[in-house]
Parts: structure tokens; sequence; C-alpha cells
């Protein structure tokens, strides 16, 4: 990483201690991977002569740390992650429109700044699968799941690996997902058996797929595109679309209301949705599809096209009455005890 980067990570460690913030400096939480997170700092510092104290944290981590710090932000801007919590925040009042202008944007993207009001912008999309480690299986003489409900059948035992709701915005599209495609109570139902298959609950949404290639279990759920990165790697990793339909993320930049630096926040969010920056996303193995219509679409991504994808009601299931009631029929339906 830069030397730059370097200082500011510094920098951003004495703001979450409580020191006084300094000036010129941004402050990014990053919910996307590790790789691509340093990548567009890198580039924006070049780009503009700013410097960033960036640190990655999941989604549900980022949104309570935005909670909690309402009166006094430390934050600028959160950069990637799911949709859904950044529609939350928005709502929620913690965040504020930057202005910046988003002709040049496919319309799933403009869409969540239409919802939220500005407040938050689309990045990219990725859809939602299922993984699975073919020689575990092959070991193991069991067939693949090809959709959802496969999930819960009895020769899966101990082979599934998913991330928990409540800090991963992955595993919360999952629960919408099903949500929408089964209704509320039948999909509790389902996960609950599917959950009698779970080995573990992580915090990150990309933790289970990366255990599913290297052997440490034989099914994860996860995004497609993570997904494709693995098997790219030469991992033995294989990839479903479920046959009843998927879920999809629209992933988020939102700028902090009261940010400290606004100015920057604002190139930050600018950088992020030209095509520029996009466009160097394959460079760290990043094949989601990007939200500027000028971007080149990697030609590792999945193939949206050929997915039956479910009519995603972002506003319903970016609300924070409907996350709070979904987060606690998990916890007290499916959630396992001591976990």
């Amino acid at each position: 990483m830069k030397k730059t980067t370097l200082i500011g990570a510094a920098v951003f460690a004495a703001v979450m201690g409580g020191a006084q913030v300094q000036a010129g400096e941004l402050n990014v939480v990053c919910s996307n991977e590790q790789d691509w997170c340093d990548l567009m700092v890198s580039a924006y510092e070049e780009k503009t002569g700013n410097t960033v104290a960036m640190v990655r944290k999941s989604t549900g981590e980022t949104l309570a740390q935005v909670r909690a710090e309402g009166n006094n932000p430390k934050i600028d801007v959160w950069w990637g992650g799911t949709g859904d919590p950044h529609l939350i925040a928005a709502a929620e009042g913690l965040t504020e429109a930057t202005g910046v202008d988003i002709s040049e944007l496919h319309p799933w993207a403009q869409n969540l700044a239409k919802i939220s009001e500005g407040r938050t912008i689309g990045i990219h999309m990725g859809a939602l699968g299922i993984a699975y480690n073919s020689e575990i299986l092959a070991e193991k003489g069991v067939e693949p799941p090809a959709c959802w409900k496969d999930l819960a059948k009895p020769e899966y035992a101990g082979e599934i690996q998913v991330a928990n709701p409540n800090s991963s915005g992955t595993a919360y599209t999952e629960l919408a997902t099903i949500t929408q495609l089964f209704g509320e109570d039948e999909a509790m139902k389902l996960l609950k058996a599917i959950g009698k298959n779970v080995n573990t609950y992580t915090k990150s949404g990309s933790a289970p797929s990366k255990a599913a290639a290297r052997g440490e279990t034989g099914i994860s759920i996860g995004f497609m595109h993570d997904m494709v990165k693995l098997a790219k790697a030469g991992f033995p990793l294989k990839i479903v679309a479920p046959c009843e339909g998927t879920g999809y993320e629209v992933g988020g930049v939102s700028m902090i209301k009261g940010a400290k630096h606004p100015a920057e926040a604002k190139q930050w969010v600018e950088f992020v949705i030209s095509a520029e920056a996009q466009n160097r996303g394959p460079e760290v193995n990043v094949f989601n599809m990007p939200s500027n219509v000028n971007a080149k679409i990697p030609p590792e991504a999945p193939a949206i096209e050929s997915i039956k994808l479910i009519d995603y009601d972002f506003a319903t299931y970016g609300s924070t009455d409907t996350r709070k009631r979904l987060l606690a029929r998990w916890d007290a339906e499916v959630k396992p005890s001591g976990n």
C-alpha cells in the first residue's frame, strides 16, 4: 500500500481513539473486499492528491457505528456493501445527498438514489448464489444443490457455511431474498431447516465461499462474483443460480451526515461511480456488474441476463422496520443457541 495510505490509516486509528480529526484527511469505511478497497484508495489519492484513512468493516458493523456516532461522526464516506443498510442509514437521517451527477449510471443504480433521495448511490450489481466444492461433494457421493430448498436435505449435514445477517449484508440479502420468494413464515421454516446443516455462521459475507474453496466446508451461500474470483484462481468451486430464482445486491456509496470533509467526500463519490474507477475492478479480480454505463463489464462476470432474478424490493427490505423484524425473527427462530 502507498505510504500516504499507511499514514492515513494511522490517522484514522487515532481518530477512532478520540483524537481531533486532521484537516484534509478523508475518512472512509469500506465494505468491499480488502484488495478492492486498497486499490481505490490508492487510485483516488493519485487522482486528487488527497490522503485517505480507510478501514474495512462489514455492512452491519458499519451501520452500527454510523448510528452510534450520529451526533459526532468520525466517518466521511461509507463505500461498498449491500444497498439495504445504506438505505436504512439514509432513512434514519444518518447520511446526506452529495448532489453528484448520476446521469451516466444504469437505472438500477439510479433507483437506489431515487429511493434514498440522493443519500446513497449504486456502485455495482451482484447476484446471490450457491457455491459448492466439487471435490468434497464427489468424495461424499452426494449430488450438488440446484435450488434453495435443496439446502435443507439431510445429506448436506454439517457442510453448509453462510454469514450471519446481523453483521453481513450478503446474508441479509439472502434472508430478504428467501422471504420474498416463499413468504415470511415459510422462509423462516426453510432457513431453520437449512440451519440444521450449517456448520458456521460467519461475520463476513465473503468468508463462506473462501472456506468452500479451501475445502473447509462443502457448500456456501454468497454473491456469485466473489465465487467467480475464487474459481478463476483455480479452486474446485462450482457456482449455482438457485432454480426458484434469486435476489441481488446493488452496492452503495454514501456520504455521512455531518462529515468533517464534505468536499473530499463528494470527490470520492464522484470518483467511485466513474467509468475510470470502475474499469479497474478486474485488476484485483472484481467481477461484479459496474454501475456506470460506460464501464466495461468484465467477461468473467456472471451473466445476469441468464440468471432468474426476483424483482427485489429495495424500498421495503431496505427499511429499518423490515430489517429489525426479520433479524428479530431470524435470531429467535433460526439462530443456533449460544451464537
